[in-house]
């Protein structure tokens, strides 16, 4: 029975929800905090190019081992003891670089750093939508990339104040209050209800539904959460890709992986390039136009996700957030060409001015197209569509292609530039947001709305799943 009073959100529901909000803070800070950082290290350490390389992406490959291992975590020890020990990880690693004597100590701690943040980035989710009625699970876990989008723009603010002093040391190593405060804020906190009913806690999974959902009955809740639970054992990895779950998995890992190839990582990574060719002449200029029209516009646009979740869908925004995207990219891709053009040919140094301003703009909506669809809703998706008894390790194996691709996207960029050029670069991720649209719609089902419960007997049931996946609300 649906609820058809106005629903209320519990305090302990908002808990839950900051401590989303620090896990999506300490990603997100990682992620921007180097591009500033990376100027100071040069000059203390004057490293290779390679070396460069290997300390602004291996994050990703410790975040990809971290994802890995968060499953098997989450599943034994539960999700909030999880995300403790991601947070003294995150801390050691933040340590590590903030006081590297050279650049394998740095390197060190950005891999033990990659590992934390790629625990907490299974492991936060999953409490989220975990803790959440169905009415506001979207919502929840499209806070976490809310909060990324904060974590990167706190992190080029951070660069603009501390670039002109060489503070890239304060800039790694203040990653860590954030990851002190969360363990202070989840210490008072229950895991979630799930959990507990999966080791056999019954008391502890009513007591934690009534402070989730003081508006249901507990005892009803929990029946419903272990009937999803009945004879199921902690799975396998040879579970997990079983053929009994390939459908939920493909769905995952699909959009996981989509979600880079896209090309976010890309799009930011190039951001001073592009302002530059718009007339952005000075480091400061380029700073605060990355700042405004990357770090503001991702969190702003962000927050259409978190409203509008769940009354729209994920799978209308999705569509309309990837053909956005498109659109954006063929745009930045025809700029790049007119700019290559102009430099061949050497024209005057205004002729760039025009093309460099519609890549800015290309940019810019590509950005806030991204932030309202393939950021946060993938990984509400993902953390909606496995059966209680596999989410972990199914969560955790697609956070991991994420972050794999992240790495082929961040290693491989500049040398497809090198190969075709930068407006094939962009015609490339323009493909893959083509291919996107199409998993979209071949693919996805739509899962608003849905218990976690609803969502796992969908997927045994052929015409349940036809129907959601040809739903439009």
């Amino acid at each position: 029975m649906r609820e058809t009073t106005q629903p209320r959100t519990s305090r302990y529901v908002l808990a839950v929800g900051l401590v989303l909000l620090l896990c999506g803070l300490l990603f997100g800070y990682d992620q921007g905090v180097i591009s500033g950082a990376l100027s100071g290290i040069e000059e203390d350490f004057d490293p290779s190019t390679l070396v460069i390389e290997i300390i602004t992406s291996w994050v990703t490959l410790g975040a990809m081992v971290g994802a890995l291992v968060a499953g098997v975590l989450a599943d034994r020890l539960g999700r909030r003891f999880t995300l403790v020990l991601a947070s003294g990880i995150f801390v050691a690693g933040a340590l590590l670089e903030a006081l590297a004597p050279g650049t394998v100590v740095l390197v060190v701690g950005r891999l033990v750093l990659g590992a934390g943040v790629g625990i907490a980035s299974v492991a936060g989710p999953l409490y989220g939508a975990e803790n959440a009625a169905a009415r506001d699970r979207g919502r929840m876990v499209s806070l976490y990339q809310m909060a990324v989008t904060i974590g990167i723009f706190l992190a080029y603010f951070a660069d603009y104040l501390l670039i002109e002093s060489n503070g890239w040391r304060l800039m790694l190593g203040i990653s860590a209050v954030p990851a002190v405060v969360l363990v202070l804020v989840i210490w008072p906190l229950r895991d979630s209800a799930t959990w507990y009913a999966k080791v056999g806690r019954r008391t502890d999974a009513e007591a934690v539904v009534r402070l989730a959902e003081p508006d249901v009955d507990a005892a009803a809740r929990v029946d419903e959460i272990e009937r999803g639970l009945a004879s199921e054992q902690a799975a396998s990895w040879g579970e997990v890709f079983s053929p009994t779950w390939r459908k939920p998995l493909v769905v995952a890992a699909g959009l996981a992986v989509l979600q880079q190839l896209t090309g976010i990582n890309a799009i930011i990574y190039y951001a001073n390039t592009i302002f530059a060719a718009a007339g952005f002449d000075s480091p400061t200029q380029q700073s605060l136009a990355t700042l405004w029209a990357v770090g503001g516009v991702n969190v702003l646009a962000t927050l259409i996700a978190v409203v509008y979740v769940d009354r729209f869908g994920r799978k209308p925004l999705l569509m309309i957030g990837s053909t956005g995207m498109l659109l954006s990219l063929l745009l930045v891709a025809g700029a790049f060409a007119r700019l290559d053009e102009v430099t061949a040919s050497d024209s005057a140094a205004h002729g760039p001015s025009n093309a460099g301003l519609l890549a800015l703009v290309g940019m810019v909506t590509f950005i806030a197209s991204f932030a309202f669809s393939l950021g946060p809703i993938v990984w509400t998706v993902i953390n909606e569509v496995f059966p209680s008894h596999v989410r972990g390790k199914g969560v955790a194996a697609a956070t991991a292609l994420n972050w794999f691709a992240a790495w082929v996207v961040t290693q491989t960029f500049l040398s497809v530039v090198d190969l075709t050029s930068t407006s094939g670069a962009f015609l490339i991720f323009a493909f893959f947001c083509v291919v996107t649209l199409f998993f979209v719609h071949r693919y996805l089902p739509e899962t608003k709305g849905r218990t976690l419960e609803e969502v796992q007997e969908m997927w045994t049931d052929p015409d349940a799943l036809q129907q959601a996946i040809s739903s439009r609300d």
